[in-house]
Formats: structure tokens, sequence, C-alpha cells
């Protein structure tokens, strides 16, 4: 073969393999922001769903502490969010969901609670429902990598 043959063939090569890897640069790169951003995305998702159910529960559980008969609906609300949160969550999460929700509906078939009974509930942290719950979440969200 010809050096200007050699040389042709060498530039083309270069030219290609230059082409190449800057296609799979960006290939790549796109890959890993559209990654981070359904990550964000997911977590918003969950965080939002956290917050509904934080909500609900505690109205449910200040409802449950004052009166004998369950609110259903309000308890169908829960579970329906305990059910998204199998979908988009840790296990953990939904495990202290579930503990949450059993303990409304325990809470309702106990007596009715006075004030001196709640400021007492208060003063010892049984009236913390939702702690763990809070904190699988925290957990949660600091175990994700982007």
């Amino acid at each position: 073969m010809e050096a200007s043959i050699i040389s042709a063939l060498a530039a083309l090569a270069g030219a290609a393999i230059g082409a190449v890897t800057s296609v799979l640069a960006s290939w790549l790169t796109q890959r890993v922001q559209a990654r981070a951003q359904r990550l964000i995305l997911d977590k918003g998702r969950r965080q939002e769903l956290y917050k509904e159910f934080i909500e609900e529960a505690s109205k449910a559980y200040a409802d449950a502490l004052q009166h004998d008969k369950a609110d259903i609906c309000a308890l169908v609300g829960i579970y329906a969010k305990i059910s998204r949160m199998r979908v988009l969550s840790a296990s953990d999460v939904v495990e202290r969901a579930d503990q949450i929700a059993r303990t409304i509906v325990d809470t309702y078939l106990q007596p009715d609670k006075s004030f001196l009974e709640l400021r007492d509930m208060i003063t010892s942290g049984q009236i913390d429902l939702l702690r763990d719950f809070s904190e699988a979440c925290r957990d949660e969200s600091d175990s994700e990598q982007l």
C-alpha cells in the first residue's frame, strides 16, 4: 500500500473513532441526566404522598382518641395511600404506615381519652404515632443516590 492511502485510512479511522466516542459520550450523558430527573420526580411524588398520609393519619388518630365510632372514609383513604406506598416506597416505610393504620383502628376500639389522659400521653411521648414512619421516610430519602 502506498503511504498516502495508509495516511488517508488512518485519518478516516481517527475521524470515525472520534465521532463514535462523541456520540457515546452524549448518549451516556443524556441517559444519566434522564435517570437523575426520574429519581427527583419519584422522590417528589413520594414526599407528597407521605405528606398526605401524615395529614390524614393525624386527623384519623385524633378522631379515634375522641370517638368510638370509626370514620370509615378516613380509614379507607389511609389504606389507599398505603397501597400507593407499596408501589413507590421501601418496604420499611410501608411497614411503618401499616402499623399506624392498625394503631388507629385499635384506638377506635378503646375508650375515649379525656383531656388529662391526652396530656399524659403527650408527656410520655405515646401520642407521637408518626415518629417511626417519619424516620423511615427520612432514612429512605437519605439512602437514595442520584
